[in-house]
């Protein structure tokens, strides 16, 4: 008969393992922060002056690890491209150019598949970055710049499965990714073009992005007869109007709310200013579009648009209005 475990005792021993792995990694990640030397620093250079792409390569888990590094560097601003090793030997050397750097990734360094493709970048005079744990290895002593690894335990019990050095290989790489991205001067708008898709997409959504400009703005001067402000927020159809002064800056809005406020049988003969709300809400053409979500349920009463000034505009008394941004806006680009 078959005995049926103890479940409490199985989940223990999960987690006294998951917290094993994660003690052992975590270790092996301070040490190699606390390697981290002026190599780190030259590294970034020979990337920066690259003038086409990162080739970054890796056999095995490596492999895949460096996959991910080159996914990184091409969605931070820095063009890169994985090319397999194995495949390399075959033909897809052809995808590295004399404008490109390397950057290869293998814990030993002896990485039989990756000879290749050190042989071609010293024979073309291509800048070489390695990341590996052998110091002493064919793939270190041949680089431009050799980043190495700490001596550190796989945290396989067996010792064996690449866990903590993979561990390693992507943070390093990470690291580089984010080191090169900060001294292009990388900006949350460059971020924005490069993933216009998904959900981090749509967190960077501007204001300018989804505003509504031009004929489109509901405007009237301050002494508009109301008359004339119904037509034009009936043929506007954002539910206000700004009040603008002979300048063009804006005095004040007039909603809905304010018609019932001051609904009075001399309404349609009053002028514009008499009946508007000074000081309106207003939100940056360069904020989010999260920023518009919040301006426009921080109050009590939630309101649907908010006029949009020029970020330079911010702290003027009366700035010109360049759009106008309505809460269907926000939702129809996912913002959220």
């Amino acid at each position: 008969m078959t005995a049926i475990p103890d479940s409490n005792s199985t989940a223990g021993a999960d987690l006294e393992a998951a917290r094993r792995v994660l003690a052992v990694e975590g270790d092996a990640l301070g040490a190699l922060s606390r390697s981290l030397d002026q190599k780190f620093s030259r590294a970034v250079d020979l990337i920066l002056q690259a003038e086409g792409r990162v080739i970054v390569s890796g056999m095995g888990k490596s492999g895949h690890i460096a996959n991910k590094i080159a996914a990184t560097f091409a969605s931070t601003g820095t063009p890169a491209q994985f090319v397999h090793p194995g495949e390399a030997s075959h033909g897809d050397l052809g995808f590295i150019t004399r404008k490109d750097a390397a950057l290869l990734i293998s814990n030993s360094g002896k990485t039989s598949e990756l000879t290749d493709v050190i042989e071609f970048t010293r024979r073309a005079g291509i800048p070489l970055v390695a990341i590996t744990g052998g110091a002493e290895s064919a793939l270190a002593q041949h680089a431009d710049v050799a980043l190495i690894l700490p001596a550190a335990p796989e945290a396989c019990p067996m010792g064996l499965a690449p866990t903590t050095s993979t561990t390693m290989q992507l943070a390093l790489g990470d690291a580089l990714a984010v080191a090169v991205m900060k001294r292009r001067g990388f900006t949350a708008d460059d971020y924005r073009v490069l993933h216009p898709g998904g959900s981090l997409g749509r967190r960077l959504v501007r204001v300018a992005d989804i505003m509504h400009t031009g004929s489109e703005l509901p405007l009237v001067a301050r002494d508009a007869v109301m008359s004339d402000v119904l037509l034009e927020m009936t043929s506007k159809r954002f539910g206000c109007v700004g009040v603008t002064n002979e300048s063009g800056g804006l005095l004040g809005v007039i909603t809905d709310g304010d018609l019932r406020r001051h609904m009075q049988s001399d309404l349609l003969k009053r002028r514009a200013h008499e009946v508007m709300t000074g000081k309106p809400r207003l939100v940056r053409s360069g904020a989010l579009g999260g920023e518009a979500l919040r301006l426009m349920n921080q109050h009590a009463v939630p309101v649907t648009c908010l006029f949009v000034i020029a970020d330079d505009a911010v702290g003027a008394a009366t700035p010109a209005p360049v759009g106008i941004v309505h809460v269907h806006d926000c939702l129809r680009a996912g913002v959220a």
